[in-house]
Formats: C-alpha cells, structure tokens, sequence
C-alpha cells in the first residue's frame, strides 16, 4: 500500500526541515540540469552523460558522492498538532452556535489526523538499501537525497529516480509510468535511467539518486495532478529566504522549496520558456477545489437560503406587528403621553419585542443542516473504513448514492489477481479441477512436479500468509507462480527439487519473451545426457510435439491428427470459458550422442514429448456476482474496462454478471471503440460516443486513454433524463486522468499507485468490488438520513414559528420564551441531526433506483409527513394555549406582565410541545411512506441514548428549570396529559400514512438540484483558474475581440454568398478552404502568442487541461489523445513522453471544424458566456 509514498507531495506525515541553496553553492551540477537529464530517454540520455559529464561517476564527482559514500545530512522534523479548541462556556444563544462550530470542525480535524496518521505510518513503513559511508543500510525512502547510492534488486518499488551504476540482467517494469506491460532492459550503455515508481522484475545493481520528491518522474505526475497544493505557501516563504544559502547535499528533498533560479518550471514537465507562468497557472490548478459542488451540498444549500430567507420574513414581520402594536394601543387607543420617566420602560418593551423576533429567527434558521451533513457524512467514513472504504473527500461518500454507472478494472477488483490452475489434460484425461495426485501415473507426476519446479524463474516462489487466514503471497511471474501452485495441489513440493538442482546447475536457459512465448531449461543429467524442459502457448509447444505421455505413463506417437484433436476437446473448450493454455513438454538427449548445439534454439526446442496441458485463469472473486447483481437491481451499471484480450474478458464478465447470455450488449476492443467515436477526421464526437456507451458492457484492450475517454463520454453524455453519474476504480499511473474525470474515483490500496490515489476519492484497502458496493449502501444512506433529518426539523420549523408568530401577535408574548426556543433548536438541531444522521444502512436500500442529479431532497411523502404532523402540533399547541387554564383548572399565563414568574400554563405548554417533538422524531425515522417506524430502532444505540437523555433533560429543566427556564414545577396529571398528546403524534402518523401520496396533487417537492444552467459557466469548466480581476478584464477584452471578429467573419461571408450567388446556409455550411484553414490557424497561433503571452501556450499546457466549457458545444478533453491526424507536437513532447500525453495541436479536438450555420450560432454564445476559462476555444473553432 505504500507504494512511492516518498513521491507523494499531499502527505505530510514525515518533513525533512532542509538547508537549502541556490547553484552557486559547491555542487557542479544544477537541479535544472539534473531534471532535463531525467526527463531524456535511453540513447539521448547517454549521450547527454557522455557530453555533459563523461559519464555516471562524473556525475558522482560532481555530486560530491562516490559509489561508496553519500552527502548530506537530514534532520526529520515534526508538524506540530493542531490545537485544542477550548470550551466556551456562555450565553444560551452562543451554546447552539458553538455545538455546531466545534462539532464540525472537530470532525474535520480528527478525519485530516487519522488520514495523515495513516500515511505518515505508510511512508514510515517503506525501507530502502542505499550504501552510505561505505555501509549497506536501510533507510525510510523519506530521507533519501540526491547523490546516494541506492541498492535496486528484484522486486523493488524504485522510490526516487537515479542514473544505473552497475547492473545484472537488470529488467524493469515502467508501465505505472508509460502503461507499456514489457519490460524494458536497463544497461549502461544503453538505457542506464532508472525512474521512480517503477518496478524491478528482473536482476539486481547499483544507481546514483538525481532526483527525489517532486522533482522525480512520479513527483512531476503528482503536481499536475494538482497534489502539491499544500506545499505551495511554505515553498513561496523558502524561496525568499533561500539566496543566501548554501546547498548541503540534501540538493531535493520531497518537501523541498521548490523553484530553484533556472528551474521555475517545476510545476510541468514540459519545457517552456516561459516556465515561471506556467509555475503560478498550475499552483492557482492547485488550489482549485476539485470538483463542482457536490449534489447534496447544491441541494442543501438552496434549501437552507430559501428556509433562511422565509425565517427572516416572519422574524421582521413579527418584531414589526409588535411594536406597532404596542404603540398604538399605548398612544393611540389608551392615549397614554410619551413620559420621559417611562421612556426606560417602553425600551425594554422594545428589547422584549426584539428578543422575540430573534427567538423567531434562530428557530426558523435549521443551523444545523449543515452539521447533520458533517456528522452523517464523518460517521459513515469512520463506519466505511470497516468496510475497506478509505475515504479521501468527504462528499465522495454521498456522490456514491447516486451513482449510475461504475466502470470497473477487471483484475485484482473482480479476479483475484491470483493466476490459478482450474483444469488439466494429463495422461489423456482432461480434469475440469486439479486432479487427484494417486490419479497420475508415477512416472508422469514426477516428470511434471521436476519440469514445472526447474523450468520456472527461480525468482517466482509462493510464500506463506502475512497474517493467519490469508492466502499464500505469489512472488514473480504469475503464470509460473500458478503453475507451482499447481506442484503444491499434487501434494509435492517445489523447493525440495530446487535444493536439489540449484540454479547454477542449470545448463542452459531459453527465457520467456514475447516473441518465443515459451521458456526452456536444459538439465545435464549425471551419466552425460541431456534433458530439456519446455513450457510456453499450447498453441506453440504442441506443434512441436512428436510424442505424448498416454494413460499408462508411456510415451506415444503423437500425429497432426492427434494434435486437432486436442485443440478441438480440450484447447477451445478451456479458452472459450476464458483460461489460458499453457503447454508442458520434454525432450531427452541420449548420452552417445554427439552434444546439441546449444545456440541453435530452432533444433533443440523439437521434437518433444507433451507431458500435460494445463488451463490457467485468474479466478473470479467468489463474492462478485453476488455483488453486481446488488448493483443491477439497484439501478447501477457496472462495466469492465480491461486490457485483457477480449475473450478472456467477455468469459469473466459472464461469470460476474456483467453479461447475460441472450441480451443484447457490446463487447469492443480499445481500437474498434475508437474506430467508432472518432469521425474521419479522427476527431472524437459525442454523438457517436452516444450510440455505444448506453449498450456498452465490456471495453477489452483499452488503453488507460480508452478509459478517460469513456468516462468522460458518459458524464458529458445527454442521452438521458439525469445526468449519469459515473464511479471508476483503477490502480496505475495512468488511470489517474480518469480517475480525476469521474466523479467517484476509487483507487486500489494494495496494487495502486500513489498517483491514482492521489487522484482518487476513496481507497479500497481490499481492492475488491463488494467494497464499492458498500460504499453504494452508505451514500444512499448518507442522502436519507439527511432527508429524515429534513423531514424531523422543518415540521418543527413549522410548528415553532407559526407558534411564535401567532402567539406573539394576539397575546403580545411568544407561548415560547426564549431559553425554551434554543432548548427547542438544541433538540432539534444537534440532537436530533446526531440521532437521525448515524441510523445504520440496510440491504433494503440497494432495492430501489439511484436519486439522480435532480431529484428534491424533500418527496411529496414526506411533504405529507410535515404538513400533517404540522398539523396536529398546531392543533395540540393552540388549544392548550387558549383553552388550556379551563382544561387543567389552573391560572392563565396569556397576557401576563413584563417582569412575571413563570406561569403553569405556558409550562404546559413549552413541556407538550417538546415530548411531541420527541416522539415525532421517531416518526421520521421512515421517509417512504413506512408503517413500522420502530423497526431496527434498538440497533441504533445512539438514537435511543439521545431520545431517553433528551426525556430526562425535558424532566430536570420543567421540574428544577425555575425562571431562567421560564418553568414552573408539574403534577404527575399534568406530566401524564402532555407524554399522552406527545404520543399522539406516533398514532396521528399511523393515519397520515395511510393516506396516498397519488391523492394529494397539491403538494410540492422541495429541495431540487442545482439545475445546469443555474452554474455559473466558472463552476462547470473543470480545470477553469482563480484569476484576479485585472486577469479577468483582460480576459473580457479578449472576448470581446474573438466576439468582434467571428462577426466581421459572418459579415464577409454573407458578403461572399451574395457575390457567389449562393445561399447565405450554403455559404455557411461550405467547408473552408485548405488554404484558408492554414491562414485561419495562423491567425490563432498569432493570437495565443500575443494575447496569451503569460498566461498559456499550447505547448507549456499540462496535460490534464481541459478546454470544454460549454455544454452543447464539447470540445474534447485534451487529455490522453490517441494522435490519428496531426502529431506535429509529439516531437517536442517525446522526452516527456512517459508521463504527459502529447497536447493537442491548435485544430486536433475541435469536434466542430465543419463550420455549420449553428457552429457560429453556438460560438457566440459561448463568447458572450460567463466563462473565462477558454475564451480561445471559441475564435479557434469559428475559424
């Protein structure tokens, strides 16, 4: 799980406090120069060496370092905690505001300290070999600096890039960086650079570190992933100070300030020369949030204004009804002069009054909305990490619930990632499992369990458990760890045959590649003869077959005809169920013999004897189908994008449930997918991406661009009614653009990246897909327990304020006084959201469809719901408060004196008020219209604590309260009579229930999603930057000339039809010239020099930017492009290649080009919008 977490900029678990330097320290070497040697490959990089330095030791000399010893010193420092927040103990107002305060802000501080504690204690974990003072260590990949020289052998995660030393055989695997799955050979001579995050698969050796932190290949990755954020202010304040420094060693620490003076242009990869720019753009990138508001915030937010707005109305109305009152009864009906005596009497009159209103007010506002969202959402986070759900952004959680589509890895998330032996053909039976050992002929297993253990890499073994109940690690090559699973489920051991023959004994090895697709082991027997071992393809071994081993242990001929037989009952049936076939056979050299030659490949692999053919595949997860039924009956698509092949792929998602036989979806391959959204300019159109996503069900060999491609298609999509709402899961490098696309990423915790965590929103410490569905379950829930919040505190809202209101105009004093009101708004605000927003989920949640986008937080039932209990509270509370004095025979309190003790009747009233409350809050438990609102209300322990602890309160404050309660003591009677007409309310919502919603045509929803258009233009483009107001005029001046002068274009070619004779539409519709094409490119070239000076250029772009703006008028996303038409970029782009796709060239993505009537219609609509993102985009695809 801590793969590269020295790379990783955002985690801050371990700081080294460095000395830094600008370069006219003692080192002769630059940190820009030692970035634009990593950032070359292969053949130039050793050219640049041998240039530059002579070679790697001179760039030991030169870093003060030699293979044995290592500069610089480093102190490891900690951040300092954050500090406690202290009780403020006050007035009863403030109490409610400082609940909400603290408990929010707690949360969020303990959630940001338990994921730092988590990574601090990863990165802790993570040990690397480098040699210092001629010693062989281990050190926390954290403290490693420039200039140490690190021991890499087989297995390693590289934590820090460096140039190669000395290296055996030394193979590494740099698909988390390129996503090329073969291996590249690392030598001196011919590719001697070593990046970080990538892995060694082969041999062993010795390299010199260059680059560490951000300035390493995975750390550039990281910043334009916009993880550096954090760093960005502390680097701002080092950068001042650092000119007057030496530089002592530790030359690049990973949280080292950052701009060195000729290497301003960190942030990207990308040469520019206008570095500095491109620096500032990508840190604004950096502090953007990351994604539009969540829906539920969007929701709430809207709610909460309009509920504000209406609690402000009534509080004035209500403060203005009583003074007016006041006065004139005062001075006009009872003629009372103005006495200036009095005058301090009438004051506090007025301060009552103004008392009142707030009273109003601060019921009327639920400010606990937002808490509710914070501890539902922080209280399903601490519940989803049980469930293998590590949750980075909050409001990914939520988003989960309405997820429509989760577009899933296929191995290690639906297969085990575990290459497994399910069936075998051996002495001519073909067993559907691992057959029994007593079942084999001697002869033949002894054959088998020898070839098998030899003819693997002695590097791939199978180690026990981690912990107890887990299953054997494989180490090395998958294929070969399956196959000696397959010695250990024939109850041998592999081991005991390498002790035997160790790997010098070997005499001779044909390793695996691509091109033999077969792997050979010649053994020197000791009477003089030789015996070599094969294994490979079926396809491929079987041809060289002359012989099999039958079922009596003997070998026989083994014909051509023979051989179709075999393909045909054993090789198709195994491959259409999506196992691969592997092919093991022999040969034996006979003593006498003159010896082979061994050089000769073709002659010695021949003629072999086929012991057995075993079928291998990864198997799939027995606990996902299950899951992916859950999910299709909860209204979720799940679809595989794998680079497997696509029978493999099509045989898995079968198995999962993906595909069901007889229905109709797609299967496609990575290139047919695109053969098939792109038009004939190799352009990606939408409306093409719209005919395939919908039936689409598995994308076999997809490139990690596929994917982004995919994903960004369907969210963009306006196929149907909701926006869909896509969840992706992926573990490399690569998947990080898509990642950051969805709008739930899930990263993988054991296989992923740091990079795709980083750009994920929740991490699958499992890696397995019933964990997403989990994550499902608690969004949903995270959504109704809001609403059940929702639906408990607006009806009080209701109750509380008509109360105030009503009571405050006929009797010139609220029934509620204002102590009670904030008891009344403690209950349900913070209670009440703590009770109702920690309800557990249950399966039942995964039965109905997702929400949507646009869905209102507040249903027609439950609108049903609160107007009805409104209405029996307002009942209840107005007959005790008008009628109440003759009921229970007591004194009234209406119309009682300024300074009065509190009377019986109003206690009453108040004690009613609040056990309806209570009560009603199991009620809304249930949002949909449910009957038994007691079910699974005990496994709820916090409910039941809140209800009975909020019942003794009640008790303490009405009994002891006294005057500052406004209470007056009890009898049991009255007690009684108020828990009887609390209790009504649970009967009264047995029949509100039972009316149908269906009937009550009148009632309106509440609560609706932010709709497209009311986003402002900023807070849709994804990638849009936080620019000033000076940038922004300057923008709006660009604007308005790209507006100028598409009209003046318009203008020429009306001008041009007319002269023609043509239509104005055919003028319009005419595609431009080839030469006016390249006039017009020019033109914006021209422009983005001028005008864009400072700002952007094309080629200083990150690769992740973004140019669509616009919602009917998509440009592509520039991001991962497959280059179809016109690569003129890709050249200046190739030593930057692994990490950032080439960007686009000005005309690559405009889906437009063809300039149509409503092309132009669109543009100017787009140059008048409100964005200032890519105002650019528009001139560009006018033109």
């Amino acid at each position: 799980m801590g793969d590269m977490a020295n790379n990783s900029v955002a985690y801050s678990g371990v700081k080294n406090s460095l000395k830094e330097a600008n370069h006219d320290g003692d080192f002769g070497i630059t940190l820009a120069e030692l970035r634009a040697l990593m950032e070359l490959r292969s053949t130039d990089a050793l050219r640049k060496i041998q240039e530059s330095y002579g070679d790697v030791y001179g760039i030991c000399t030169k870093l003060k370092t030699s293979p044995n010893e290592v500069c610089g010193e480093v102190s490891v420092g900690e951040e300092e905690g954050e500090g406690e927040t202290g009780w403020i103990e006050g007035a009863a107002i403030l109490l409610s505001v400082v609940c909400v305060v603290l408990v929010t802000a707690f949360n969020d501080w303990s959630k940001e300290k338990q994921f730092r504690g988590l990574q601090s204690r990863i990165e802790q974990e993570q040990k690397f070999t480098v040699i210092r003072g001629g010693q062989v260590i281990q050190i926390p990949v954290a403290d490693i600096t420039v200039g140490d020289i690190a021991q890499v052998k087989y297995g390693d995660l590289l934590p820090a890039d460096g140039i190669l030393i000395q290296g055996n055989d030394l193979k590494i695997d740099e698909s988390s960086l390129t996503g090329e799955s073969d291996h590249v050979k690392k030598t001196l001579d011919k590719d001697p650079l070593l990046l970080s995050g990538t892995h060694v698969m082969e041999g062993s050796g010795r390299m010199v570190v260059t680059a560490v932190g951000v300035n390493s290949q995975t750390g550039i990755i990281f910043t334009l992933l916009g993880a550096g954020g954090e760093e960005e202010e502390k680097k701002d304040e080092k950068k001042k100070e650092k000119k007057n420094k030496k530089q002592d060693g530790a030359v690049e620490n990973r949280n080292k300030a950052k701009a060195q003076d000729g290497a301003a242009m960190e942030m990207q990869p990308l040469k520019s020369e206008e570095g500095g720019d491109g620096d500032e753009k990508d840190k604004k990138k950096a502090n953007l949030p990351k994604k539009e508001k969540s829906v539920l915030q969007g929701k709430l937010t809207k709610l909460a204004v309009q509920i504000g707005k209406a609690g402000l109305l009534m509080s004035a109305i209500t403060v203005i009804i009583l003074v007016l009152y006041f006065v004139i009864d005062t001075f006009w009906v009872q003629k009372r002069p103005w006495l200036a005596e009095c005058t301090p009497i009438y004051i506090q009159y007025f301060v009552k009054f103004f008392i009142i209103g707030v009273t109003v007010l601060v019921v009327a506002v639920p400010e606990g909305l937002p808490l509710a969202v914070t501890i539902s959402l922080a209280y399903s986070v601490k519940k989803m990490m049980k469930d293998n759900n590590l949750v980075r952004h909050l409001d990914a959680c939520e988003t989960m619930g309405n997820a429509t589509a989760i577009c899933s890895d296929k191995t290690g998330t639906l297969t085990m990632n575990r290459m497994t032996v399910v069936q075998a053909y051996i002495n001519e039976k073909h067993y559907k499992k691992v057959p029994d050992p007593d079942a084999i002929p001697a002869n033949i297993l002894s054959c088998l369990v020898t070839g098998i253990s030899v003819n693997c890499a002695y590097t791939s073994k199978i180690l026990p458990p981690e912990r107890e109940g887990g299953l054997p690690r494989h180490v090395g090559n998958k294929t070969e760890c399956a196959l000696l699973g397959l010695v250990l489920d024939l109850k041998r051991d592999y081991q005991d045959v390498r002790n035997e023959i160790p790997e010098e004994a070997l005499y001779k090895v044909y390793t695996f590649n691509s091109v033999r697709k077969s792997m050979s082991t010649v053994l020197k027997n000791s009477d003089g003869s030789y015996r070599i071992f094969s294994k490979g393809a079926s396809e491929i071994i079987l041809k060289k077959c002359f012989k099999i081993l039958s079922a009596n242990g003997e070998a026989k001929v083994f014909r051509p005809r023979d051989r179709d037989d075999i393909v045909k009952t054993v090789i198709e049936p195994m491959a259409s169920e999506g196992l691969r076939t592997i092919c093991l056979a022999f040969r034996d050299f006979p003593a006498g013999e003159p010896e082979p030659e061994w050089d000769n490949e073709n002659d010695i692999v021949t003629g072999l004897t086929c012991i057995a053919v075993v079928g291998i595949e990864d198997p799939v997860r027995p606990e996902v189908p299950d899951a992916i039924r859950k999910c299709q009956r909860a209204g979720i698509t799940v679809r595989m994008v794998t680079g497997d092949n696509i029978n493999t792929a099509r045989a898995i998602a079968t198995k999962c449930g993906i595909l069901h036989p007889g229905e109709d979806f797609l299967c496609l391959e990575g290139k047919d997918f695109n053969r098939r959204i792109r038009n004939e300019k190799g352009e990606i159109e939408q409306e093409r991406i719209d005919k395939i996503w919908p039936k689409l069900r598995v994308l076999a060999r997809s490139s990690p661009t596929d994917k982004h491609t995919l994903v960004k298609g369907i969210i963009d999509s306006t196929v149907s009614e909701q926006r869909q709402v896509v969840a992706v899961t992926g573990d490399g490098t690569n998947d990080g653009p898509a990642l950051k696309k969805a709008d739930v990423g899930f990263a993988m915790g054991i296989a992923g990246t740091d990079v795709a965590k980083e750009a994920s929103d929740i991490i699958l410490t499992d890696d397995n897909f019933t964990s997403i569905v989990k994550a499902v379950m608690w969004g949903r829930n995270v959504y109704d327990s809001i609403s059940k919040f929702l639906q408990f505190q607006l009806t009080v809202n209701v109750v509380a304020v008509i109360v105030a209101f009503t009571g405050a105009c006929i009797t010139q004093d609220s029934p509620l006084k204002a102590v009670q009101m904030l008891w009344v708004n403690l209950i349900m605000d913070t209670l009440a959201s703590l009770a109702l927003a920690t309800e557990p989920p249950t399966e039942s949640l995964l039965l109905r469809k997702p929400y949507g986008r646009n869905k209102p937080l507040i249903s027609r039932t439950m609108m049903k719901n609160i107007l009805g209990h409104a209405f029996y509270q307002l009942v209840v509370v107005f007959t005790l408060l008008f009628a109440g004095e003759k009921f229970f025979d007591i004194d009234s309190g209406r119309n009682a004196p300024l300074h009065a003790p509190p009377s019986e009747h109003y206690t009453i009233v108040f004690n009613t008020f609040v056990l309806m409350q209570l009560f009603n809050e199991i009620n809304a438990r249930k949002i949909h219209g449910e009957r038994n609102v007691f079910e699974g209300i005990f496994n709820n322990a916090i409910f039941c604590t809140i209800v009975l602890g909020t019942f003794v309160v009640q008790i303490i404050i009405v009994q002891f309260g006294g005057k500052p309660f406004s209470c007056s003591e009890l009898s049991i009677e009255q007690w009684l009579w108020s828990i009887f007409l609390g209790m009504g309310t649970l009967l009264w919502g047995q029949l509100i229930s039972t009316i149908p919603t269906s009937r009550l045509k009148f009632l309106k929803e509440a609560g609706h999603g932010t709709q497209k258009e009311e986003i402002p233009e900023e807070e849709l483009a994804e990638d849009v930057e936080e620019i000033d107001h000076a940038e922004r005029e300057l923008r709006r001046g660009q604007i308005l000339w790209f507006r100028g002068l598409n009209r003046i274009q318009t203008q020429m070619d009306v001008v041009n039809a007319f002269q023609s004779g043509s239509t104005i539409q055919g003028a319009l519709r005419r595609q431009p010239s080839i030469a006016s094409q390249h006039h017009d490119i020019r033109v914006v070239n021209a422009f983005r020099s001028s005008l864009y000076e400072g700002l952007e250029k094309p080629e200083s772009r990150s690769s992740i930017h973004n140019f669509m703006t616009h919602p009917e008028f998509r440009i592509e996303d520039s991001e991962p492009h497959i280059p179809l038409i016109d690569d003129t970029d890709a050249e200046d782009d190739a030593p930057t290649k692994r990490n950032s796709s080439p960007p686009p060239s000005p005309n690559k993505n405009n889906n437009a080009v063809d300039s149509g009537i409503h092309l132009i219609i669109e543009m100017n609509k787009s140059a008048t919008s409100s964005s200032p993102g890519s105002p650019l985009h528009s001139l560009e695809t006018s033109l």
